[in-house]
């Protein structure tokens, strides 16, 4: 019998999951189309590597053992698998088409809702990944300013213009790296420092895991504007979780551009670019940035009845309440098990993480034992809690029964000094996503 969410005796049979992944070595390279859902962040041996379907805030894999996902699709289930409401909307479009020869009306009503939503919506584009609006917005923004260079923190996606500063570079020209550079989060004397003529955007993700210190963002924005350089929001993750209108609602800063996707569709591949009308109105005749597929409809209906619903249905508080139970649960078992000068579980609410001190041994033992463990469990774990609105009070109790369960072992793993043996299957590699120490290419450099 497959394994279920419950207390498992064994570990999932995978054996399906296994022969796939078998086939696609043969073929693929790689094999799969997004890093963190790669089989080098789920550990080879216990872990599945592909998920059948989805219901609600569950997930089966193709072996049929059912789990509680919490990584809701690395963000872009924010009210949870087949949701009837969005399923209803996309249905009722694929019987009218999928994509036309012409614009489609989807598309005004779609913008004309993100006017709404987006403070600084005095203008929309619609495309369909957060790296193709973020590359969109840093180029609009270097037409605007007529400067080159560009400062960013967090993670964009993987055009030449960001991943060129990072380890993964081959193949970008050098003459792009050196256009831009990092700074490091919260630090604005360090930023109004290096802040000169020749810097055309600021791109920052709001907050990852860190809280921005109090008016770090405000001074940010003002920062920006006396210098001329403009300032984007990067809200793939923040957008429609923190608030509907992500974090320049929430923290009441206002920036040039923002760009959004992930959670605003509940799946379905559709990206929006929002800002300033001047700054936009490039995108009219100097600005290139089109893409074939960008007006498909069955997004742009998905986007409408996720983000009324959303709305409608105040998922931003539910996603704070109830990521709330997760988070302080996960801390106050830490506690209970002695186990707090080893972990604690950080974040906003709607997205927390949980993290492992040195003290823990090597992070990434510690943290493949821990998904081996929750695995078992029933709980498909990568270490975050991204919240969607099908996350049950039941499904939290649960989890929170699952790390109660789980924690004396990780504490005799750690303090025997020798996780490795506990493992059953192969250590995670390393997160190319860096969540703190974003400062790798400061211009100084």
């Amino acid at each position: 019998m497959p394994n279920s969410v419950k207390f498992n005796p064994e570990y999932p049979d995978i054996s399906k999951s296994n022969e796939l992944y078998q086939r696609a070595i043969k073929v693929q390279k790689p094999v799969t189309q997004t890093l963190a859902k790669g089989p080098g962040q789920f550990t080879n041996g216990v872990a599945p590597k592909y998920l059948q379907k989805g219901k609600g805030s569950h997930v089966w894999d193709v072996d049929g053992n059912e789990y509680i996902d919490f990584n809701s699709a690395i963000g872009p289930i924010s009210l949870g698998y087949a949701y009837p409401v969005v399923d209803a909307a996309i249905e009722k479009q694929l019987k009218d088409g999928i994509t036309f020869s012409l614009m489609h009306p989807l598309e005004v009503e779609l913008s004309e809702l993100i006017q709404e939503v987006i403070p600084n919506a005095e203008a929309v584009k619609i495309s369909k990944t957060g790296a193709d609006v973020c590359s969109a917005a840093i180029r609009v923004a270097r037409a605007f300013t007529k400067r080159e260079k560009v400062f960013c923190c967090g993670y964009h996606g993987w055009h030449d213009w960001y991943i060129g500063i990072t380890s993964r570079n081959a193949g970008i020209p050098e003459a792009i790296q050196n256009m831009t550079y990092t700074f490091e989060y919260n630090d604005i004397e360090a930023i109004k420092a290096a802040l000169d003529e020749t810097v055309a955007a600021l791109i920052l993700e709001p907050f990852i895991f860190e809280a921005p210190k109090p008016g770090f963002l405000k001074e940010l924005a003002e920062v920006c504007k006396a210098n001329g350089t403009l300032l984007i929001f990067d809200e793939m993750w923040t957008g429609f979780r923190i608030a509907i209108g992500g974090a320049q609602e929430y923290f009441d800063v206002k920036p040039d551009l923002a760009v959004y996707s992930k959670a605003c569709a509940n799946g379905m591949p559709i990206a929006l670019l929002t800002g300033r009308a001047d700054v936009m109105e490039l995108f009219n005749h100097e600005v290139f940035s089109y893409t074939t597929f960008g007006g498909e409809a069955l997004s742009l209906a998905a986007c409408i009845a996720t983000i009324n619903e959303l709305r409608d249905k105040n998922v931003p508080q539910y996603l704070d309440e109830k990521g709330g139970l997760m988070k302080d649960g996960y801390n106050q078992i830490a506690i209970e098990a002695g186990m707090d000068i080893y972990t604690r579980c950080i974040g906003y609410n709607c997205r927390s993480m949980v993290t492992f001190t040195p003290e823990a041994g090597n992070g990434l033992e510690v943290k493949t034992l821990m998904q081996q463990e929750m695995i078992k469990r029933g709980v498909l774990w990568a270490g975050f809690h991204n919240m969607c609105y099908s996350h049950s009070d039941e499904d939290i109790a649960y989890t929170l029964s699952a790390y109660r369960d789980v924690m004396p072992i990780m504490k005799e793993a750690i303090q025997s000094g020798n996780i490795k043996q506990y493992l059953k299957g192969e250590v995670l590699e390393a997160v190319f996503r860096k969540v703190s120490n974003y400062n790798i290419k400061p211009k100084t450099v």
